[in-house]
C-alpha cells in the first residue's frame, strides 16, 4: 500500500516537474551574455565570436565612452542585427566613498551626485541609445554595482525607463526569483572555460538563470578573460542550445515578466 502511495505521488509530481525544466522558454534554464562599458574589444573580439555562434548578447555602453564616438556605425550595426544596448549611465560614476575606490575621479563620484543628476544623465544616454538603433525598451546595469546615493536608491525613479537593472550579486534565480531592480550575475575575471561551463551546468541542474558579467575578452580591460576560455563557454553553450536559451537581457527580462504575472 506505502509502494502504491508513492507511486501515485511521483506520478502526480511528473507535470510540475516537466513545466520547471521547460520553464525558461521551453527550455531547462536560461544564460544571458553582459558586456560593460561599450569599449572597441566588444566590436573587434565579442561581436564576431557571438555572431560565429548565431548568439545575441547585451552590451552595456557608457554614453561618453570612445569607441560609442568613433565607431558609432559599427555599434548601430551590431544593433541592428539583435544584440541589445543596454544602458551603463553617460559618465560611469562610482561611489568614491567606499573602499578600493581609488580609480573614482571627483567629477564621476556617484557621493557627490544628486538622486535627480543621476537620473538626468541615464535618461539622456537612453536618448543617445535611441538615436542609434531606435529602440525604446533596454535594461540597465549599475556602474560600479552601486545602487544608492547616499540612502536613496536612484533606480527607484528609472523603474518605469528600463525593463530590469542588472546588478553584480553572484547568484543562480530561479523564474520567479528574479528581481527586476537588481538581477543577479557573475562577474568574470580570469576564469578559465572550464570554471565558466560548469556555472552553466549548475544553471541546468537548478533550472536557473545564469546572467554573466564581462569587461575584457582577449584584453581591452584590467578585468578580462581569455579568448580561449571565452570561445570555449561559447562552444559548450552552442551543444547544448536545445536545453539553454541563449538571449539578451531585456528578453530574457520582458519574458520573465509575463510569466511571473501569471
Amino acid at each position: 500500500m506505502k509502494w502504491i502511495t508513492f507511486l501515485i505521488a511521483s506520478l502526480a509530481s511528473l507535470p510540475s516537474r516537466a513545466q520547471e525544466t521547460g520553464m525558461w522558454n521551453h527550455k531547462s534554464c536560461a544564460v544571458v551574455l553582459t558586456y560593460d562599458d561599450g569599449i572597441d574589444i566588444d566590436l573587434d573580439n565579442v561581436r564576431p565570436a557571438l555572431d560565429s555562434m548565431g548568439f545575441k548578447g547585451t552590451f552595456y555602453v557608457i554614453g561618453s565612452a570612445s569607441s560609442i564616438a568613433n565607431r558609432m556605425p559599427e555599434w548601430r550595426k551590431l544593433a541592428a542585427e539583435g544584440h541589445e544596448l543596454g544602458n551603463h549611465s553617460m559618465f560611469h560614476p562610482c561611489d568614491g566613498s567606499l573602499p578600493g575606490r581609488g580609480f573614482v575621479t571627483p567629477d564621476n563620484d556617484l557621493s557627490k551626485y544628486t538622486v535627480r543628476r543621476a537620473v538626468a544623465e541615464i535618461r539622456q544616454t537612453n536618448v543617445l541609445l535611441h538615436a542609434i538603433d531606435g529602440r525604446t525598451e533596454r535594461t540597465f546595469a549599475y556602474p560600479c554595482g552601486d545602487k544608492s546615493i547616499h540612502d536613496t536608491l536612484f533606480y527607484a525613479w528609472l523603474r518605469h525607463d528600463f525593463a530590469a537593472a542588472r546588478g553584480v550579486s553572484a547568484k543562480f534565480d530561479t523564474l520567479g526569483k528574479v528581481n527586476f531592480d537588481d538581477v543577479d550575475c557573475f562577474a568574470m575575471n580570469g576564469q578559465s572555460g572550464a570554471q565558466m561551463i560548469d556555472l552553466v551546468r549548475h544553471a541546468l541542474r537548478t533550472h536557473t538563470l545564469l546572467v554573466f558579467l564581462f569587461h575584457g575578452v582577449g584584453g581591452g580591460h584590467n578585468l578580462n578573460v581569455s579568448l580561449q576560455a571565452h570561445s570555449e563557454l561559447l562552444h559548450f553553450l552552442k551543444a547544448h542550445e536545445r536545453e539553454i536559451w541563449i538571449a539578451p537581457m531585456v528578453d530574457v527580462a520582458e519574458y520573465i515578466r509575463q510569466r511571473q504575472a501569471h
